[in-house]
């Protein structure tokens, strides 16, 4: 779908993830959402929607306080990763819904994960439905990307199912196998 602009000159791309392979106990839910970035100043914000009508998906209790944490991806997590077209090096952002966070910078395809130090925290709102979630989220891009530069983005889920069947969701699976760090899936283009 080619992308929107809004009236502050943002680029928007929607959404829709699909699971790497269909789970039937998460057969109702839907993964949508939205994704723009701002080029003056430079900010990325992103938007996922979970609608789960059969509320089957596992979602962790909010902690006091959220915190940067390893591991988000073994349950359900909103992922992201952001890189400028051309370069090996890219970044990964996971937002748990307990409001736990991590940002990591990779040299490369899954080389030198670190947390990356340019991120002392990821504030992001989450509001919780009967039937779902919305979370949204804004970071600041100045300092990270050269300005203007071309970007890549894979918008991506881990979704845990309460019977504890993991699935994984992505714009697209360009793969034999979920994994979201093949840069073919960096799909969005700004």
């Amino acid at each position: 779908m080619p992308p929107d602009n809004n009236n502050n000159g943002a680029t928007i791309h929607r959404f829709e993830l699909v699971p790497f392979q269909a789970e039937p106990s998460l057969a109702s839910v839907r993964l949508h959402g939205r994704v723009g970035l701002e080029r003056g100043p430079q900010r990325l914000s992103i938007q996922f929607r979970l609608e789960d009508p059969d509320e089957q998906v596992l979602l962790a209790a909010p902690a006091e306080p959220p915190e940067r944490r390893d591991g988000l991806w073994t349950t359900t997590c909103f992922e992201w990763f952001l890189a400028e077209a051309g370069a090996e090096s890219y970044r990964e952002f996971n937002l748990a819904p307990s409001g736990h966070w991590n940002v990591y910078r990779l040299s490369g395809y899954r080389r030198e994960l670190r947390e990356d130090p340019a991120f002392a925290s990821l504030p992001f709102e989450l509001e919780r439905r009967a039937a779902g979630l919305e979370l949204r989220a804004v970071v600041e891009l100045g300092g990270l990307v050269e300005p203007g530069a071309a970007l890549e983005l894979a918008v991506t889920a881990v979704v845990e199912a309460k019977g504890g069947a993991i699935s994984y969701w992505a714009l697209n699976h360009p793969g034999d196998e979920a994994d979201f760090h093949r840069r073919d899936g960096f799909s969005l283009r700004f």
